[in-house]
């Protein structure tokens, strides 16, 4: 067994048993769970790189870290702390994307589907945010520039992998995906009453937002060193 299998092992046990007590709504058990999903994720990514992360890695990784302890902890500070947290962990994603991959260019054949794709997430984005609003009227401008900020980074990945087509766009655009539904759920549980369908959609795309995050970051580290034996 390779090095990394126990760790991704874990991981994928944390978020099976995170489903089975988020459907019996044993929500107590479901914290232990999915307290254990980070670090297990991160162990495998670790591992996996030869212990080699780079500090806006290191930096999203962290950020995930507090904004889920926020989200576990459930204190009256909890919901504003792990906004500011995953919108930080957006923007380094949306800045790795910008840094790391080439400008993304536009051919004839790709207007009609990128079209598709902005008014799908305008579309997402006035929607949900319209939804928060309604439900809770403090901190609408920090929500608004979370929702932007998702936004770019999930265009960025659509049309990646419109344009390109690649395996690191695939992943890009399931983890753009896994985030979107992770948090456009969230805020269906705060806004409607309470329901087990909900909280499991929910967990899972957040779970897996992570497993597709730190495959991503697998796979750009991979096309990374085949360029420099290229070169």
């Amino acid at each position: 067994m390779k090095a990394n299998k126990p760790s991704l092992i874990l991981f994928f046990l944390a978020l099976l048993f995170t489903i089975i007590f988020d459907w019996t709504q044993q929500d107590f058990l479901a914290v232990y769970a999915k307290a254990i999903v980070l670090p297990a994720i991160f162990i495998y990514f670790l591992i996996s790189s030869e212990f080699k992360i780079g500090k806006t890695e290191g930096l999203i990784f962290l950020f995930c870290f507090v904004g889920q302890v926020f989200d576990l902890m459930d204190v009256e500070v909890s919901e504003i702390g792990g906004v500011l947290s995953f919108m930080i962990v957006y923007l380094l994603i949306f800045k790795i994307f910008i840094r790391e991959h080439e400008k993304l260019k536009l051919a004839k054949k790709d207007i009609l589907p990128t079209s598709i794709v902005v008014i799908f997430i305008v579309y997402l984005l006035i929607s949900v945010l319209s939804l928060q609003f309604d439900n809770m009227k403090k901190f609408n401008i920090i929500y608004t520039f979370y929702g932007i900020v998702l936004s770019l980074m999930s265009y960025f990945s659509f049309v990646s992998y419109i344009t390109k087509g690649t395996h690191i766009a695939l992943l890009m655009s399931l983890m753009a995906i896994s985030y979107i539904f992770s948090d456009i759920f969230y805020i269906f549980n705060e806004y409607f009453t309470y329901s087990v369908v909900l909280v499991l959609i929910r967990d899972i795309t957040q779970i897996l937002g992570y497993y597709f995050m730190v495959e991503y970051f697998l796979e750009k580290a991979k096309s990374k060193r085949r360029r420099l034996i290229q070169q």
